[in-house]
C-alpha cells in the first residue's frame, strides 16, 4: 500500500528536536503539555515561509498559538489527569508534531518542489486539520477544568479547521502553466528566457545566493527518507539548472557532491575574505560600490537588483533613500593588494555592463520610439513598433520602461490599423509587456481585450498565435477571463485551436486552460466545439500536447455539459491507454481525467475495468508520480465501493 501524502515525513526531521517515535505513555500530562508548547513557540519563530504556501501557512500558526492559553491552564490543574485525558494529549501532541514538521518543510524546504508539488502539499495541510480537529473532539474540556473564554476559543478553531478542510485555494495559474511548459521536452517555450524569468521572480530565486540555497535543499530533498519519484526530481533539477544559466551559473550535478558548489576561480585551498565578497553573488567584488545603506556590492549586481524595481538594500532589507552609488575605492585598493599578494587572478566575465550601459543611455530614444508609434509616416510607425517589440521581448526593465512612456494606449489603438505587420507587432508588443504584472492591469485598463480578440479572429496566422498568447497572460487577472468570454473570445481560440499550426495549437490550449478555470466558461468552451480537437490531440501524440489537453478535459469533467460530451467509450479506452502506456505526466493527468468521470457515473467505472485498467493503476499507486499514486488509490478505492462491480 502506498502511504498517504498527510502521513509522509517532509523532510525527515522533527521540528525543535522532537523524537519521532511513540511516547507509549511514559510521560506526565506537564511534560507532554511542555513539548508541546515548545514546538509551537519553535514554529512561532520561523521569519517567512515559500511563496507558494504562505497564506496556508500563518494560518495554521495563528491556529496553533490559540494552544497556548489551554495549555496554560491544564499546567495549573491542581488535580491528576485521568488515564483517558492523557491518551488525548498525546494524540494532540502527535497532531501538533505532524504540524510543525509541515510548516519546516514549507519553511525552508526546496521553493521548486514546493511549486510542482502544491497539491500533494495542500493535502498535508488537510491531514494536519483532520488530526487536530480528531484530537480536539477527543479532549475531556471537563476533567481538565477549561475556562468558558478558552474553550470558546477551542470551538471557534475547531469551526476554522473543518471550514479549511473543505476548501481548495486557487492556484497561481500562470505559474502553473509556465511550470508545465518548462517541464515538457516537447514544447518549443520550455527554454523560453521570458517564462523561466517569470517563474524565477514567483519563487524568489533572483540571486546566486538563493540558487545556492536552493541546491542545498534540493541535495536534502533527493537524499530525504519521504522520497520523491524520478521524474519528479529530474524535473526539479532541470528547472534549478535553467535558473542558473540565466544567472551565469556552473552548472554540476548536485546529486554527486553533497558539499555546496564551488565558486568558479576561487582555489580550493585559498580562503578569499568574506568583506570581499559581493553579498548578491558570493564573488569576489571587481568594482565595489557603497549604496545609501552604507553596505557594499559589486556594482553590475547592484544595479540589476535596482533595475527590476528594487528600492530596498538586499542585506539589510530597509528602504534606500536613494539609488544612487559611490565607488568604495579603499576596499578596491585592498582587493587589489590582497589579489597581488596571493597571485590570486579575479576570473574575467563578458562584458555585459555595455548593453546596460545602452539601456541606460537609451532611455531617450525609448521615449522617441513611443513618440513614434503616433507617427503619420507609416513606415516610421511599422520601424517604431517593430523595435519596441524587440526591446520589451526579454528585458524587464525596458518593459516598465516602455508603459511608463505611454506606449500602452498607442499600441492598442495600432492594433485596429489595416497594416498587418503593424498589427502583428503591436499585439506582440502588448503580449511582452504583459509579462510585466502591474502592465496586465495598464494593459487592461486601455480597453485592449475587443481589439485583440479582433486581430485573433482576422490577423495573419503569427499575429493570432502572439493574440492568443496576450489572451493568456490577460486572463490570469481573474476579472478577465469573464471579459474575453463576454467578448466572445472563447470561439476563435477554438478556431486556432482547430486549425491553427502546433505553435498555435498550443497558445489556444494554454488560453482555454486558463479560461476554463471559471465555471460558466466551461459550458461555453463546450458550446464552441473544444471537445473534438482535444480529442485529436491525444491521438496525434507528436504534437505534444496530451497533457494539456487533459487538463482541460479535466476540467471540463466537473461539469454535466462536459461529462456528457466526453464520456463515450472511446474516450475511456483512450484514457487507458495513456494509463498504460503514457509519461509518467500522461498516466496523472489521464488517471485524475478518470477519477473525475468515475467519481459522477459508476458505468465509467465500469468500462475502464473492462479495458483493463485495474492492473495498470496498481502499477501506478507503485512507481507513478505522488499525484498519481494519489490519484489511483482514490480510483481504485471507488472501484471497490461501486456495487455494480462483482
Amino acid at each position: 500500500m502506498v502511504m498517504d501524502a498527510g502521513e509522509r515525513d517532509g523532510d525527515g526531521e522533527d521540528g525543535g528536536g522532537e523524537n519521532t517515535g511513540e511516547d507509549k505513555g511514559t510521560k506526565s500530562p506537564a511534560v507532554l503539555v511542555d513539548e508541546m508548547v515548545t514546538m509551537i513557540e519553535y514554529v512561532s519563530r520561523f521569519g517567512d515561509y515559500r511563496r507558494t504556501q504562505k497564506k496556508e501557512c500563518y494560518n495554521l500558526v495563528r491556529r496553533l498559538k490559540i494552544f497556548l492559553p489551554f495549555f496554560d491552564e491544564i499546567r495549573h490543574l491542581g488535580s491528576p489527569i485521568s488515564p483517558n485525558g492523557v491518551a488525548s494529549l498525546y494524540k494532540l501532541k502527535k497532531a501538533i508534531r505532524l504540524a510543525t514538521k509541515l510548516l519546516k518543510t514549507c519553511n525552508h524546504g526546496s521553493k521548486i518542489y514546493l511549486a510542482f508539488e502544491g497539491e500533494a502539499i495542500m493535502i498535508k495541510f488537510h491531514t494536519v486539520y483532520v488530526k487536530l480537529t480528531q484530537a480536539l473532539e477527543e479532549l475531556p474540556f471537563d476533567e481538565l477544568q477549561v475556562s468558558d473564554e478558552v474553550r470558546e476559543q477551542i470551538q471557534l478553531m475547531l469551526t476554522q479547521l473543518t471550514r479549511a478542510k473543505k476548501r481548495t485555494d486557487t492556484q497561481d495559474i500562470e505559474l502553473a502553466v509556465d511550470l508545465m511548459a518548462v517541464s515538457s521536452q516537447t514544447d518549443e517555450r520550455n527554454a523560453d528566457t521570458a517564462i523561466v524569468e517569470r517563474i524565477a521572480k514567483k519563487l524568489e530565486l533572483h540571486t546566486v545566493e538563493d540558487l545556492k540555497i536552493e541546491t542545498v535543499a534540493v541535495q536534502k530533498l533527493a537524499k530525504g527518507r519521504g522520497g520523491i519519484s524520478e521524474s519528479t526530481q529530474q524535473q526539479i533539477i532541470r528547472l534549478l539548472n535553467k535558473f542558473k544559466q540565466l544567472l551565469g551559473m556552473e552548472i554540476t550535478n548536485i546529486l554527486d557532491d553533497s558539499s555546496a558548489p564551488q565558486m568558479s576561480g576561487k582555489s580550493q585551498s585559498l580562503v578569499i575574505p568574506n568583506e570581499f565578497l559581493c553579498p548578491i553573488t558570493l564573488e569576489i567584488m571587481r568594482d565595489p560600490v557603497i549604496v545609501a545603506s552604507g553596505q557594499t556590492f559589486e556594482r553590475e549586481s547592484i544595479q540589476k537588483w535596482f533595475d527590476s524595481n528594487h528600492r530596498t538594500c538586499p542585506k539589510t532589507r530597509q528602504t534606500l533613500a536613494h539609488l544612487s552609488v559611490a565607488p568604495n575605492y579603499a576596499l578596491k585598493n585592498l582587493i587589489t593588494q590582497w589579489c597581488e599578494k596571493n597571485n590570486f587572478h579575479i576570473p574575467k566575465k563578458e562584458d555585459q555592463a555595455s548593453s546596460k550601459r545602452f539601456f541606460v543611455e537609451d532611455e531617450d530614444k525609448i521615449a522617441r520610439l513611443v513618440k513614434e508609434l503616433s507617427s503619420s509616416h507609416l513606415e516610421v510607425q511599422r520601424k517604431a513598433v517593430k523595435d519596441i517589440r524587440l526591446l520589451s521581448k526579454e528585458n524587464p526593465e525596458a518593459r516598465v520602461l516602455i508603459a511608463k512612456r505611454g506606449a500602452i494606449p498607442r499600441l492598442v489603438h495600432l492594433l485596429s490599423y489595416p497594416d498587418s505587420k503593424i498589427q502583428e507587432h503591436a499585439v506582440t508588443a502588448l503580449l511582452n509587456l504583459s509579462i510585466d504584472e502591474s502592465n496586465k492591469r495598464l494593459i487592461t485598463d486601455e480597453r485592449a481585450i475587443p481589439p485583440i480578440i479582433e486581430v485573433l479572429q482576422h490577423g495573419s496566422m503569427e499575429t493570432r498565435e502572439n493574440s492568443a498568447a496576450a489572451l493568456f497572460s490577460l486572463s490570469i487577472l481573474d476579472e478577465n477571463k469573464v471579459t474575453i468570454a463576454l467578448q466572445d473570445g472563447i470561439p476563435p481560440l477554438v478556431d486556432l485551436l482547430r486549425n491553427g499550426t502546433v505553435r498555435g495549437k498550443r497558445d489556444a490550449v494554454t488560453a482555454l486552460f486558463s479560461l476554463s478555470l471559471n465555471h460558466l466558461n466551461k459550458v461555453r468552451a463546450i458550446e464552441a466545439g473544444i471537445v473534438p480537437p482535444l480529442l485529436e490531440l491525444l491521438e496525434d501524440k507528436n504534437k505534444g500536447m496530451v497533457d494539456e489537453a487533459l487538463s482541460i478535459l479535466l476540467l471540463l469533467a466537473t461539469v454535466t455539459e462536459g461529462r456528457q460530451e466526453i464520456g463515450q467509450l472511446s474516450f475511456i479506452e483512450n484514457l487507458v491507454n495513456l494509463i498504460r502506456d503514457g509519461t509518467p505526466k500522461n498516466k496523472e493527468c489521464a488517471t485524475s481525467v478518470l477519477l473525475e468521470l468515475s467519481s459522477n457515473n459508476s458505468s465509467h467505472i465500469l468500462a475502464a475495468l473492462q479495458f483493463g485498467v485495474y492492473e495498470h493503476l496498481v502499477r501506478i499507486t507503485e512507481s507513478g508520480t505522488n499525484r498519481a499514486q494519489r490519484k489511483a488509490n482514490a480510483l481504485i478505492q471507488l472501484m471497490s465501493k461501486c456495487e455494480q462491480i462483482p
